[in-house]
């Protein structure tokens, strides 16, 4: 329970410290900033997850350990829904998402909510970097705290 909340915490500090107002950086910058912390935590953090796992068979089995163990580990729940179509994008959608349980159910407050997902995304992204697959991750809200999040694997 207080690991929870100290990771909220957490978030939340860096979120505001990298969106200083006073800060001569874009909004753009600050995101891609947060971003790629998320990436260098989700590299670590998947590769401490791992160590005792065999090899993944492909892609789907990929995907689902990080729907089921990996967000389990962040976030003390597994993702609600994952969706493919089988051409290497996939879907995962958290119908409660801890970053955004907090904001307001009022869509003015949607245009807030990229600085408050560009951390997961990044973690999302460095966890799959880091099992092998090159992606580009997206995260959308309709209505808080529901949001997906878009994998799109990158073919070489």
């Amino acid at each position: 329970m207080a690991d929870d909340v100290l990771f909220e915490l957490l978030h939340m500090e860096m979120t505001i410290s990298i969106f200083q107002p006073d800060q001569s950086e874009s909004k753009r910058s600050s995101i891609s900033k947060l971003e790629q912390i998320g990436f260098c935590t989700g590299y670590r953090l998947v590769e401490r997850l791992t160590k005792d796992w065999p090899r993944f068979k492909d892609e789907l089995d990929t995907m689902k350990f990080i729907c089921k163990e990996f967000w389990s580990c962040i976030y003390k729940k597994q993702i609600d829904n994952l969706r493919t179509n089988h051409q290497g994008v996939y879907v995962l959608q958290d119908n409660r998402f801890r970053f955004l349980t907090q904001l307001s159910q009022s869509k003015q407050y949607i245009e807030a909510t990229p600085k408050y997902l560009a951390f997961t995304c990044g973690v999302v992204r460095g966890a799959l970097s880091n099992l092998g697959i090159t992606c580009i991750v997206t995260a959308e809200v309709f209505s808080p705290p529901t949001c997906k999040f878009q994998v799109q694997v990158q073919r070489i």
